[in-house]
């Protein structure tokens, strides 16, 4: 199971200081916790997509590669690819490059996005949004699977013998997750495709997402990618500690009060008892996601919200050193000892490429009758 933090790079000021950082700061902050995040041994750092205001997260690419550049094992994500605004053709390049520049060591987040003035800056209409996320995403699958592509749609210009450059990485293309907080139409994709499916988790009670990550499993098993429980599934979450509870609680309220996801609505108390949002002990933390295989089965992976609100830059690397010394060895161990073995583990480039190659040297065997290939292909795996 991989472990790892999301960030949608808000600019938000700190209500205990009254002090805002500026986009400078917030970006290179962004480049630190990532760092901290490989440093103290998690698997995923996942950055956003947003284009207004307060947020600084407008090119992800970027952000990724440079992070890339400076750490040693992480896997760089997004937290959202807009594939509503963004042109497919862009994505598929971007991206692609991008798995490149990694070695593979990256994959994404398909969003919707939710801010109605964005769509029309890119020409689109936010009524469209569901459609716009099936289309354009037919058209990007094809892209990084045919080498020439033929194609006509709704929403954008038709393409005639096109070809996406580069060509994925090893001839596998990125993985995707289709992030969703409440549709079900995004889960029909995810399931349609037998792609990964993002449950984000972080404002709706634990039966919401239940329901969400039921739906996505029945269907991927209805398609034929394996049984429902083998079905991909990412969980979203927030947490703050501290040794004791008290201290976190104490420490996290102003911020959570004045936060402008959630602020000057429900109370911390009610917040947390309603949603996923831990605040307490390591030991609370743990317990609680641990908690979250109750209602949605094995899964392959929990990223957490971890920067956000105004929180200063300290504070977070003082939670990802709780996070990675303290909460997630536990987790590892406890999830590992759950998981049963048809379960498959979280996807990772390599583990593609062998899978890709398994199933070339089949057909293979297949074709030639040839045993020694079928011996070869079982011993890999």
């Amino acid at each position: 199971m991989q472990f790892g933090i999301f960030t949608v790079g808000d600019v938000t000021e700190d209500p205990t200081t009254g002090r805002t950082p500026t986009e400078h700061e917030r970006i290179s902050n962004t480049v630190t916790i990532a760092k901290k995040a490989d440093e103290v041994g998690l698997d995923v750092v996942a950055v956003g997509q947003h284009h207004n205001p307060p947020f600084v997260a407008s090119s992800p690419t970027t952000t990724m590669a440079y992070i890339a550049a400076q750490t040693e094992r992480i896997i760089l994500s997004t937290s959202t690819t807009l594939i509503t605004t963004t042109d497919p053709v862009r994505i598929a390049e971007d991206y692609a490059t991008l798995q490149h520049l990694t070695e593979g060591r990256m994959d994404l987040m398909m969003g919707r996005g939710n801010t109605g003035p964005v769509y029309p800056w890119f020409g689109k209409d936010i009524r469209e949004g569901v459609a716009l996320a099936v289309e354009n995403y037919a058209l990007l699958h094809r892209l990084w699977r045919e080498d020439v592509v033929n194609w006509e749609g709704r929403f954008r210009t038709p393409l005639q013998g096109f070809t996406a450059t580069p060509r994925p990485l090893d001839g596998v293309p990125p993985f995707v997750w289709h992030g969703s907080i409440r549709t079900p139409e995004i889960a029909e994709q995810a399931a349609y495709y037998g792609d990964g499916f993002f449950a984000n988790h972080i404002f709706w009670p634990a039966a919401h997402t239940e329901a969400m990550v039921s739906l996505y499993r029945r269907r991927f098993e209805h398609y034929g990618h394996g049984s429902a429980d083998q079905a991909i599934v990412g969980l979203g979450g927030q947490v703050f500690m501290r040794k004791n509870s008290q201290d976190a609680v104490r420490e996290f309220r102003p911020y959570f009060d004045n936060a402008p996801v959630y602020g000057h609505g429900p109370s911390l108390e009610d917040f947390t008892a309603q949603t996923p949002l831990t605040v307490g002990s390591p030991q609370q933390v743990i317990e609680r996601t641990l908690g979250f295989r109750e209602y949605v089965g094995d899964y392959q992976r929990q990223l957490f919200l971890m920067d956000h609100a105004g929180l200063p830059l300290k504070t977070v690397l003082e939670q990802l050193d709780i996070l990675g010394e303290e909460v997630v060895p536990v987790l590892r161990k406890e999830f590992a000892a759950l998981k049963p073995a048809h379960v498959p583990e979280a996807p990772t480039h390599a583990a593609r490429v062998a899978a890709l190659t398994d199933a070339e040297q089949a057909a293979q065997a297949d074709l030639t009758g040839d045993d020694t290939i079928d011996d070869t292909v079982e011993a890999g795996r």
